[in-house]
């Protein structure tokens, strides 16, 4: 069974996307901010992330920023997904994701894109 680190603030996100999730096949893993996921992930290293960007504490951007720096988690691609468009969010310097969802986003693409980055086969 495949890993998703999903790391969200909005809980009403995390609860629904979790729920998909699983009911597509997918461990999920949950974390409320950057710095719990960072906690996460020591814990265990996920096949893929799904990450919010704008986030208190520690967000999307620091959180993929501390991944990349660390050798242990610098294979795991990472997903980003905001309400704020790509265009803006990259204005300071590239994300460091292998994609990008703007929310609201098509659930189905978002499916297939982590069943690919993860190795999961269709389903």
């Amino acid at each position: 069974m495949k890993t998703v680190l999903l790391v969200d603030d909005e809980h009403a996100i995390i609860d629904a996307l979790a729920g998909i999730l699983e009911d597509e096949g997918f461990r999920v893993v949950t974390a409320s901010n950057g710095r719990e996921a960072l906690s996460r992930l020591e814990e265990g290293v996920p096949d893929v992330a799904l990450v919010d960007v704008m986030m208190p504490g520690m967000d999307g951007r620091e959180l993929v920023h501390r991944m990349q720096a660390d050798p242990r988690f610098r294979g795991v691609p990472v997903v980003l997904m905001s309400a704020v468009p790509q265009s803006i969010l990259a204005r300071d310097g590239a994300l460091g994701c292998v994609d990008f969802f703007h929310k609201p986003f098509d659930l189905w693409q978002l499916l297939a894109r982590l069943r690919q980055l993860s190795g999961m086969e269709p389903g």
